[in-house]
């Protein structure tokens, strides 16, 4: 029997869990013309964290002030009453006038670090003194932001292989994502999944189906 080649594929997209309030900070102040122009993340990107995985990323704040800048303070807060600090922040002068202070942040989930219900949006609140004897001064809550997600996964089998002409094929897979709090995968259920498949030659997939997970994230 002839064997038709085709191309199986799962589709999913979701968003990261989290929406819970973060706890509330003071409000924003400053002294004299200290400023913070920039904030950097993790190189821009998303900090995704699986179930037992140690994630160590960066976070640097650009600030400026006629005097110059003489040191920082970062801390992160998210959903949860989620919060992390440092104790470390390297200011660099990058002009007479303006530095990037930066620091990095060790998240370990098997120690409770973050929990699950803390994925999400988190902000990064930021104080700055400037150099001189006028004790200026910027502190500024929410001066950046980012995501802090759950790993994700997905597995797909298609069976029986080899695939023949006109035969039934049966595709099963599962969704889960990193539960910080048990240190294990889970099942992300109510996801929306596409089912593609692109022939032999052909040049773009097409969807079969479309479907959300179920219980175990299947």
């Amino acid at each position: 029997m002839r064997k038709r080649s085709t191309t199986v594929v799962l589709l999913v997209s979701f968003a990261a869990a989290g929406a819970a309030l973060a706890p509330a900070a003071f409000a924003d102040g400053s002294q004299g013309d200290t400023k913070i122009t920039k904030v950097v993340v993790n190189g821009g990107r998303d900090v995704v964290i699986g179930a037992t995985t140690v994630k160590t990323f960066t976070v640097s704040v650009t600030a400026t002030d006629d005097q110059g800048i003489k040191s920082a303070d970062i801390t992160l807060n998210g959903p949860g009453y989620g919060i992390l600090t440092t104790s470390s922040v390297k200011c660099v002068a990058a002009s007479a006038t303006t530095s990037t202070c930066s620091t990095s942040f060790t998240v370990d989930p098997r120690v409770y670090d973050v929990t699950s219900d803390q994925a999400g949006t988190w902000y990064v609140d930021a104080w700055g003194d400037a150099n001189g004897d006028d004790s200026n001064f910027i502190w500024k809550e929410k001066a950046g932001s980012f995501k802090l997600q759950r790993l994700s996964r997905l597995t797909v089998n298609a069976a029986p292989e080899p695939v023949k002409k006109g035969r039934t094929i049966t595709v099963t897979g599962a969704l889960t994502r990193a539960s910080w709090e048990y240190g294990k995968y889970v099942g992300y259920t109510g996801q929306p999944v596409k089912l593609q498949f692109k022939k032999k030659g052909a040049g773009a997939y097409t969807t079969v189906k479309t479907i959300k997970t179920t219980t175990g994230g299947a």
